[in-house]
């Protein structure tokens, strides 16, 4: 939803053709999601960007200026109604739409089921979807062509449904991607959508169409928490069972039916269509850097010795979270957080933002950066090693920052890391030659066109 209110490129829309510019890695990033931002951006620590509307829109790129707006002075850069609407229509009161005290009640509700040892207690359904996943792969020739957009979309899938609701998430996932595809498709926007008045009139039928195609998801999700209410001990000790059982640390207030669907609509997007999307850059980018890949297989294999990946193999697998954390850094699976608007001027950076000016974050351009990051284009997973020069905390944010750092953080590296070490521990892929792999920008960024590979077994 970032750059949504006033930037000409809006959300869904596809962005113009743009020149490759110094900052892109190949001809994938050349579509890159903020074409109309000027390369400008990449330079500065803010810059003031032209609109359509007039309302002055400031992209910041200063680390210090991120925290000013996401983490010091927070109260001051609430998300525009716009973005609030959009989020509301599909989460309704979920972590991605909600402010204030609601989201502050939420958060610490939720807080518990996201823990380390949480997460570790779901790390095992996670490898063994991952493995389960990887013997459709073994019947398949050496040399097979496999979509990879799709493959990874139903692998998270089948992992958050299971990892959610158990054995109880067949149900769920055998009409989740349709739904989110179809309320991802209302995202397309025209520029009569920021009209006053028909804009407004174009968001309620917007809003209405988006209920109805969630209707059949919500009926399955309402279903599954009245029987779990109904007998609370019975049942499997999922995020689910986590969530209705979740207390606030505070004043010890549950979440009603209704706020445990919107998290859990929540959750299933952050928890399958990111790490998804991750996915799909990782095996693009190990298939262009083939010295990366070999580094990443031997250690694989000295650390697995042909045993399948477990939680407490992780932290030993350094190379690959490396790996992790520079494909997140080159192609980020959210690009751009939600437009923030200043309630009263400030300064950032030097640069005075007026009462009602918007105030934009993107962790494309911050990752790409030529004030930040040392040849910005170049693919390097040793930028993340331990005796690597420290960078600035607000430099690298895959999962955004400051309080409304994405819940989920750990959860959807360690499913990252399990879906690539099983996999790759057996496979290479190869791009499909004569592909040209473009970007596309919804909520999330993905591969245009899907991301045939050819499969090349170890």
């Amino acid at each position: 939803m970032s750059f949504a209110d006033t930037a000409p490129n809006l959300v869904g829309s596809d962005p113009p053709p743009a020149r490759t510019p110094w900052f892109s890695l190949d001809k994938a990033a050349r579509r890159h999601p903020f074409p109309t931002i000027p390369p400008k951006a990449y330079e500065v620590p803010v810059l003031k960007v032209p609109t359509i509307t007039g309302v002055p829109y400031y992209v910041i790129s200063d680390p210090a200026g991120v925290k000013q707006v996401l983490l010091d002075k927070v109260a001051n850069y609430p998300k525009t109604e716009r973005e609030r609407r959009y989020f509301s229509a599909m989460f309704g009161d979920g972590l991605l739409s909600t402010d204030g005290e609601l989201w502050r009640t939420h958060r610490r509700t939720m807080a518990p089921s996201f823990s380390p040892p949480s997460v570790a207690a779901y790390a095992p359904a996670m490898a063994a979807s991952a493995l389960a996943f990887r013997g459709r792969w073994d019947q398949q020739p050496d040399g097979a062509e496999i979509e990879v957009a799709e493959a990874m979309t139903d692998l998270t899938l089948e992992i958050i449904a299971r990892t959610m609701f158990s054995t109880d998430g067949e149900s769920v996932s055998a009409n989740v991607r349709d739904t989110m595809e179809r309320a991802m498709g209302e995202l397309n926007m025209s520029l009569l959508d920021i009209l006053p008045g028909i804009g407004d009139i174009r968001f309620r039928a917007r809003e209405k169409r988006i209920a109805a195609i969630f209707a059949e998801m919500d009926a399955d999700i309402a279903r599954m928490i009245e029987a779990r209410l109904a007998a609370p001990t019975d049942g499997p000790q999922d995020l689910l069972s986590r969530l209705i059982a979740a207390r606030d640390s505070e004043g010890g207030a549950t979440l009603s039916p209704k706020e445990i669907r919107d998290q859990v609509v929540t959750i299933f997007l952050a928890g399958h269509e990111t790490t998804a999307a991750t996915m799909c850059w990782l095996w693009y980018l190990l298939s262009q850097h083939p010295q990366v890949a070999a580094r990443m297989h031997e250690e694989l294999d000295t650390v697995l010795a042909g045993r399948s990946p477990t939680h407490e193999d992780l932290p030993n697998l350094t190379y690959t979270r490396m790996a992790v954390d520079e494909a997140m850094r080159v192609y980020p699976a959210a690009p751009g957080i939600s437009t923030r608007v200043a309630l009263e001027a400030d300064l950032i950076c030097g640069m005075a933002i007026p009462k009602g000016g918007m105030v934009a974050i993107a962790p494309w351009i911050l990752h790409r950066h030529q004030l930040l990051w040392d040849n910005p284009g170049r693919f390097d997973p040793e930028r993340f090693a331990k005796d690597a020069p420290e960078r600035p905390r607000f430099a690298y944010m895959p999962f955004g920052g400051g309080p409304k750092v994405c819940i989920g953080a750990s959860l959807a590296i360690t499913e990252t890391m399990l879906i690539l070490s099983t996999l790759a521990q057996r496979y290479r892929l190869e791009l499909k030659p004569g592909h040209e792999v473009e970007i596309q920008q919804r909520i999330t960024m993905r591969p245009r066109g899907g991301l045939p590979m050819i499969l090349h077994r170890r």
